[in-house]
């Protein structure tokens, strides 16, 4: 089942089920049912053992072609499937991303990755869905993708064991945390972080998947749950990564657990795995730029520019697609620096 929020032609905020290049309206496709069901996707996770199975047999109906009052999506503007979570987190959870990236700084891989899963939290005022991401003068310094999966949660839940933490998981999204690397690298020296390198545009969409629609690539592992779901990213039409999200070192059960150690986490707080191995250009232009050396030839790195468009992409989750726009305004946070 895919979940979306979307705005009506009345520019209305509203949650649908998408199927075929179609939208139903839950609650409108619900009162055919005698279904009171919400307008929301807070309130439906909030109440996911209420909702979830009256949404199944909704969605039942729909696939069916049983169902009337249908919405072309070209005739709606999706939003991000969560648009205002309570929280956001990005753990750090594919371990090939985390080797090559040290290893491009020529850094040895630390151990203590191995140990246990780490996350950040990110704005989570700042998510966005498919479309214009409007980018300021300081972003555009080496201005960078991150292709990654996201879980989106569905039960409160404290201290998750991670035995039992995918039963609080109703679905994945595709996640784009679009990061500033001027910003974060400057920042970062002085140990704290990522905070202004981040903090601007989180992309995620198109829909929320349930989990009952991935059961093909499910993979039970004694640390919880995995999915074969191949993960791709295309800058201006070309393909530049390829991974697959079989290869998170660390499972969300095991990051849940971490997340939720002495705090609460509610329904609808989006948690990221962090970067796919070659899903940005921070680790793109570290490898190529180390080949071309050994060559003896020079690399000039990559960075989304204003006006290219990048679009992620995963198995069964669909497509992301997002353009990014320069604001115009020549303020700059970086010219401010003390001397």
């Amino acid at each position: 089942m895919k979940i979306v929020t979307f705005l009506n032609e009345k520019k209305k905020e509203r949650l649908g089920l998408y199927h075929d290049d179609k939208i139903a309206d839950l609650e409108v496709i619900g009162i055919a049912m005698g279904y009171k069901m919400p307008t929301d996707i807070i309130t439906f996770l909030n109440n996911w053992d209420e909702y979830f199975p009256k949404a199944q047999e909704l969605n039942n109906l729909f696939i069916s072609n049983e169902l009337s009052n249908l919405i072309s999506s070209e005739k709606v503007k999706l939003l991000p499937p969560v648009p205002r979570p309570p929280s956001c987190r990005d753990a750090y959870a594919f371990r090939q991303h985390v080797e090559a990236a040290r290893r491009n700084r020529g850094l040895d891989m630390i151990p203590e990755f191995d140990q246990y899963p780490i996350f950040y939290f990110t704005n989570h005022n700042a998510i966005f869905g498919e479309g214009e991401i409007i980018v300021e003068k300081d972003h555009l310094e080496q201005l960078d993708f991150e292709l990654e999966i996201a879980a989106i949660i569905c039960r409160r839940g404290r201290n998750i064991d991670s035995h039992f933490a995918d039963d609080y998981i109703a679905g994945f999204t595709i996640m784009n945390d679009f990061s500033a690397r001027k910003l974060q690298m400057e920042e970062m020296k002085l140990n704290l972080g990522p905070a202004k390198g981040k903090d601007f545009a989180t992309a995620i969409g198109p829909w929320l998947v349930t989990k009952d629609e991935l059961s093909s690539r499910l993979i039970h592992t004694q640390y919880g749950e995995k999915y074969d779901l191949g993960m791709r990213a295309y800058h201006n039409g070309v393909k530049v990564s390829e991974g697959n999200a079989k290869d998170m070192t660390w499972t969300f059960a095991e990051i849940i657990e971490r997340c939720s150690y002495g705090t609460d986490l509610f329904p609808g707080d989006i948690i990221g795995s962090g970067t796919v191995g070659t899903g940005c250009y921070l680790e793109l232009n570290g490898t190529w730029s180390r080949i071309a050396k050994e060559k003896g030839n020079e690399y000039t790195p990559i960075w989304l520019k204003d006006g290219d468009v990048i679009e992620l992409e995963i198995d069964l989750l669909g497509n992301l697609k997002n353009h990014i726009v320069y604001s115009g305004s020549e303020y700059s946070i970086l010219a401010k620096k003390k001397v």
